[in-house]
């Protein structure tokens, strides 16, 4: 009789301080109004399985029902945490089990349950991320991982499908999707970043929560250079203004790029001497 009494007064504070009447509660848990009645009475004897009903409804665990602390008559170690708790607890309640798989995801990587080195590397296209970041994975022993070819893989489409068949804002979400992803796993990586992540406030400020963020810097000359040395001839095709663009485009994300970590001038320093550069640096880089 005494757990019953216990379970009653959990059950009525719960109530009460969701501002549930004892129909409306009723109606949500399945129950009649009259056995809930009985119940907050200490009355009414309440299977398990109903119990786990009236939990749910309160977007309470069940064992606070049964284990009277909410009610002991002595306040709680920290109200304030309590209460957020709970109302986290009340929001994630009503998710579908996909959406529950996103939160979950997200938290593991704001807050990794252990930092395992991420060094990432930013700059427009043709700072050399790849090359740079292929040598550097194998000299440290670390994985190396293209962000772009995860997002596509994600996808299921290369980027230029993306961007034409659902525009920038989609590739930025799948972009902060996969990133979330990728920060989210135990191992640590090289990870080559796109050249526009920086121009999400939200992505970029994850990444830099997360990992060792590097600028590989150039002149605009050596950005246009090594693509073209790629054989890559689009930035000059039929646009006799591209230079002037490209000028544009690194002077509006230079005090972005600035605010990583590190910045390393590759205008100045061959491949194997930015990776050897890198590399001495890991022992004295903050932690992730």
């Amino acid at each position: 009789m005494r757990l019953l009494a216990e379970v009653g007064r959990s059950v009525r504070a719960y109530r009460a301080r969701r501002g549930l009447t004892q129909r409306a509660l009723a109606e949500k848990s399945g129950l009649s109004a009259r056995f809930l009645a009985q119940l907050e009475a200490g009355r009414a004897n309440i299977s398990l399985e109903r119990l786990a009903d009236l939990a749910r409804a309160l977007a309470v665990p069940l064992g606070r029902l049964v284990d009277g602390e909410a009610l002991s008559g002595t306040p709680p170690r920290d109200p304030q945490r309590r209460a957020l708790v709970e109302g986290i607890f009340a929001l994630l309640t009503t998710r579908e089990a996909d959406e529950l798989k996103e939160v979950r995801r997200w938290l593991e990587a704001r807050f990794p349950r252990r930092a395992a080195p991420v060094v990432a590397l930013l700059g427009l296209r043709g700072a050399g991320k790849s090359t740079v970041g292929g040598r550097l994975a194998a000299r440290l022993g670390m994985r190396f991982v293209e962000l772009d070819q995860a997002i596509e893989r994600a996808a299921g489409l290369s980027l230029s499908e993306i961007f034409a068949l659902h525009g920038e804002a989609y590739y930025r979400r799948l972009e902060r999707e996969t990133l979330t992803a990728l920060l989210a796993e135990p191992a640590g990586m090289v990870l080559a970043t796109g050249g526009g992540l920086v121009t999400d406030r939200e992505t970029y400020r994850l990444l830099r929560r997360r990992a060792v963020t590097v600028w590989l810097k150039a002149r605009p000359e050596d950005y246009w250079n090594r693509v073209v040395q790629q054989g890559d001839q689009r930035p000059m095709a039929k646009n006799p203004h591209a230079m002037a663009e490209l000028r544009a485009l690194l002077e509006t994300r230079e005090r972005l790029y600035a605010e990583a970590d590190h910045v390393v001038d590759t205008s100045r320093l061959k491949i194997d001497a930015i990776v050897t550069h890198l590399a001495r640096r890991m022992g004295t880089l903050p932690s992730a």
